[in-house]
């Protein structure tokens, strides 16, 4: 089964979980700081990627990580996912989780690049942009800088991308030149 496939699953039945005992935003919260954590420590994610190490210790590693930063529903969870031998999808688990639980609020993520920090102003045109285009009235956006687009943006809403880069308009330019 593919891992997408499952992971979808299992934060199914974990959102599913959350709704019934009213701790939605608590579990929320929890996967995006396992989330964040996961981004921030390249080894805790290959520990758990390695088929190599044991079971028990993942077990007792994400025990020491997270118990002490996570509600006592989301470490069950965590358990019962070392015990299924499941560890190396838990950030796609996490991940699909952040996402059902954006679907259930009406909230669509975006991420926009550019090459400066965006103003007060940008900020209103870029959300207006994403609403506009996918018909819902939250939106949140994840902005990043990176100076190699010379000028100009990116944004990036679901599989969609609007490349408005002055990079990318140069590499059309040289294209052209060299067809």
């Amino acid at each position: 089964m593919a891992i997408a496939t499952v992971a979808a699953r299992y934060a199914k039945s974990l959102l599913d979980l959350a709704q019934e005992k009213g701790l939605t935003e608590t579990m929320y919260k929890d996967m995006q700081f396992f989330k964040k954590t996961l981004e921030g420590s390249r080894p805790l994610l290959l520990m758990l990627k390695n088929p190599i190490v044991r079971a028990e210790k993942k077990s007792a590693i994400l025990n020491a990580v997270f118990a002490s930063h996570v509600d006592s529903v989301t470490m069950s969870f965590f358990q019962i996912i070392a015990k299924k031998n499941r560890e190396p999808i838990m950030d796609a688990i996490a991940e699909e989780f952040i996402n059902q639980y954006d679907r259930l609020k009406g909230v669509e993520r975006a991420t926009v690049i550019t090459t400066v920090p965006l103003t007060d102003a940008l900020r209103k045109q870029f959300k207006a942009m994403v609403m506009k285009t996918t018909g819902t009235q939250l939106v949140e956006l994840d902005e990043k800088i990176d100076s190699k687009l010379v000028g100009g943006y990116v944004l990036r809403v679901g599989d969609q991308q609007i490349d408005e880069s002055i990079r990318s308009q140069l590499n059309d330019l040289r294209l052209k030149f060299l067809n």
